[in-house]
């Protein structure tokens, strides 16, 4: 179906540098060497309880930056008036690379890395709070391609964020455990944000906008974990109708524009009280492994379950959407089934089944795809490409046990 239908205190001696895309004079470029080499001293020197502190100013670095210290915090000024660019780096591909625990990072912008905007490793107890990530040149394929990017971690805290042109994912976390992604924005990348192979996460309060896919809750093969029980709620989900723009051969290379919230292969999940609004493919899809035409070299580990189970949607506000879906086999659906001005409905679900778990034809209570406040559904017919699809909605009208809400250490701290 995809394929059819990721404290210094130092003298701000630059802060009038002008903005990012003009040309680096020789001064300029001086004055940011001088300043890159004080500020990664200050992190490979800084120890538990460093604070970091960055002035106003806009910074232009030539290599990436490095910090393995536990129990650091980097602070700018405000995450408009504090600019890390990238844009002239030669060395290292993230923006800021992190391995460490117990780590803040907040008011601050990276912007036109090579590679991620800001890509932390294996740390526990992670707060990322009003941090920008963008690319400023537009959406392009090469542009990095995560922007925030926690994976490995536990206990994850993401607020208050701006992600923009990812050629990934804009806010990404992945094999993670324990996650509260809140009140950020995420637009112009390929996903705006996606929880991937992660276990316990509740994502709400966001925007996603102007996204190929706007939040996306993927389960991928040959990863250190499967993930499962994640929350979506309380998001804003409106006009995911970018062109794809990632690099041939990704995950989220086959993801449609015009997908809002999109569920793939993963278990446990429940969407409620968001509003999700003229995604053009369909405002949620639900999907198997099967459907993305995405496979590896090394093929797919024997314990990966391809397929989506117990995915609860209810109590969201949907309006507009699937006039005007991605591919042609998704076009053709869409004539077939509702007429050349007709749409395609809220939820579109591949139909992809996991067939050793029926019992007479149907699926386990607690494992089924449960869609309530008499939202459509349309079964695509995958497994027999797309040519018996079927409005019957009767399947999926049903209720599962509602998912307790993430606790991590972060917020546990504030209560």
């Amino acid at each position: 179906m995809y394929k059819a239908i990721s404290a210094v205190v130092l003298c701000c001696t630059i802060a009038a540098c002008g903005k990012s895309e003009a040309p680096v004079s020789a001064e300029q470029a001086s004055a940011g060497a001088a300043f890159q080499k004080k500020l990664q001293e200050q992190l490979l020197d800084a120890k538990p309880g460093s604070v970091v502190e960055i002035p106003a100013g806009t910074y232009h670095l030539t290599s990436g930056l490095t910090l393995r210290g536990n129990g650091v915090t980097i602070r700018g000024a405000g995450m408009d008036k504090t600019i890390l660019s990238f844009k002239n780096q030669v060395t290292g591909p993230e923006g800021m690379l992190v391995y460490a625990s117990n780590f803040t990072i907040e008011g601050l912008t990276i912007e036109d890395s090579k590679g991620d905007g800001l890509k932390i490793n294996d740390g526990d107890n992670i707060t990322i709070r009003k941090v920008k990530v963008q690319w400023t040149g537009g959406s392009k394929v090469t542009n990095g391609a995560y922007g925030i990017y926690p994976v490995k971690t536990k206990n994850v805290l993401i607020e208050d964020c701006v992600a923009i042109a990812a050629s990934d994912a804009g806010i990404y976390v992945g094999q993670s455990n324990g996650v509260v992604v809140r009140r950020s924005r995420a637009e112009q990348n390929v996903a705006g944000i996606e929880i991937e192979n992660t276990i316990n996460a509740d994502v709400y309060d966001n925007v996603a906008t102007n996204n190929t896919g706007g939040i996306l809750v993927f389960n991928m093969p040959n990863l250190s974990q499967p993930g499962h029980s994640t929350r979506v709620y309380k998001n804003k989900v409106e006009k995911n109708n970018l062109g794809n723009f990632a690099a041939r051969g990704t995950a989220v290379a086959s993801v449609p524009a015009g997908s809002g919230i999109v569920i793939n292969s993963n278990s446990k999940v429940e969407i409620f009280d968001n509003d999700v609004t003229d995604n053009q493919t369909a405002n949620v899809i639900i999907s198997s492994y099967h459907s993305t035409g995405y496979y590896t070299e090394k093929g797919v580990a024997a314990g990966y379950d391809p397929y989506p189970k117990a995915i609860y949607v209810y109590g969201n506000r949907f309006k507009g959407g699937g006039d005007s879906p991605d591919g042609l086999d998704l076009k053709a659906l869409k004539i077939a089934m509702y007429g050349i001005g007709g749409h395609l409905p809220d939820v579109l679900w591949d139909g992809y089944v996991d067939n050793k778990l029926l019992v007479k034809g149907v699926m386990p209570a607690e494992q089924r795809i449960c869609i309530q406040d008499g939202v459509e559904v349309l079964n695509a017919d995958g497994p027999n490409k797309y040519k018996n699809p079927s409005k019957d909605s009767a399947p999926f009208r049903c209720e599962l046990a509602k998912l307790p809400p993430v606790t991590i250490a972060q917020l546990s701290a504030q209560s």
